[in-house]
């Protein structure tokens, strides 16, 4: 699923973070590859119409993430092997995030990048901040000491490691740590983005415990909504010790609410997806015969 490409896009340009989830969820099933027909009836179903859906393609393959490709005559798009890296980061972090502990200890990045270089310098920040690590001083960020496998990786992926040390480290003094963590990290602007999901997906999830809730349809619909608006919240948050977090941290009953959504929504919503995309390559494959 995707991680850092769409979540910093304003709320205008809502119609390529659609994209990405749609591509991330259905199109690594068949190949990697949607026809444009396919794409337009599943995002009419997210009320965004024909020429939405064309522009914001044509932004996604200007920035490497999608290839136009034709399938027995028909026209569509495949994913990049760029889009299929950032998916597959985003998979991890989305779908298998977990929870640090005290114990683990904390992962130190130290960064010193030649002025010369200020766009990579940008460009590091970008990918430090969206793996979840908070600012203690200028040049050395921190997160919990379970991301340093994936820290390498997305360092060395993008040709950053020759700027940055690791460190393995433990907290010793002199101040509280629970006090500390909210001066690392944003937690106040946290709380309001998890504020925010509880408030557009709590009825939706009680909509769907009821038996009149909706067919596979609407269960794209909600899904793909729901997926969108919680994808960046577990890259802004690298899953603090609950011990550090306030007693009343909104985090964890909107991970409950999004894990519900997923568990009731993902088998109807992938159904009609499945055959929006089955269907218009079926017809674009008796198109190409005639």
């Amino acid at each position: 699923m995707s991680s850092a490409t769409e979540e910093t896009e304003p709320r205008s340009t809502q119609p390529r973070a659609f994209i990405v989830t749609i591509y991330g969820l259905y199109a690594r099933d068949v190949g990697g590859w949607i026809s444009v027909s396919a794409l337009i009836q599943l995002m009419g179903r997210l009320q965004v119409d024909a020429p939405s859906v064309r522009s914001a393609i044509s932004r996604l393959k200007r920035r490497g993430l999608l290839e136009a490709r034709k399938v027995d005559g028909s026209a569509g798009y495949s994913l990049s092997r760029q889009a299929r890296g950032i998916l597959d980061e985003g998979d991890r972090r989305i779908f298998g995030r977990r929870r640090a502990e005290l114990a683990d200890g904390w992962l130190l990045a130290v960064f010193s990048v030649p002025e010369s270089q200020r766009q990579q310098r940008h460009v590091l920040r970008s990918r430090l901040s969206w793996l979840g690590f908070g600012t203690t001083a200028s040049g050395v960020w921190i997160a919990p000491r379970y991301l340093y496998e994936e820290t390498r990786e997305v360092l060395e992926r993008h040709e950053l490691s020759e700027y940055v040390d690791l460190f393995d480290a433990g907290y010793l003094a002199f101040g509280d740590v629970a006090e500390l963590v909210g001066r690392w990290w944003d937690l106040e602007g946290l709380r309001r983005l998890y504020a925010e999901f509880l408030g557009s997906f709590d009825a939706v999830l009680e909509r769907w415990l009821r038996d009149d809730a909706g067919g596979d349809a609407e269960a794209f619909e909600d899904y793909v909504r729901a997926l969108t608006a919680w994808r960046r919240l577990p890259f802004l948050d690298p899953g603090l010790p609950p011990e550090l977090l306030p007693r009343d941290w909104p985090g964890v009953r909107a991970a409950a609410l999004f894990d519900e959504l997923k568990d009731r929504l993902t088998e109807p919503a992938h159904r009609f997806a499945s055959s929006a995309i089955e269907e218009n390559s079926g017809r674009a494959a008796t198109a190409g015969r005639r």
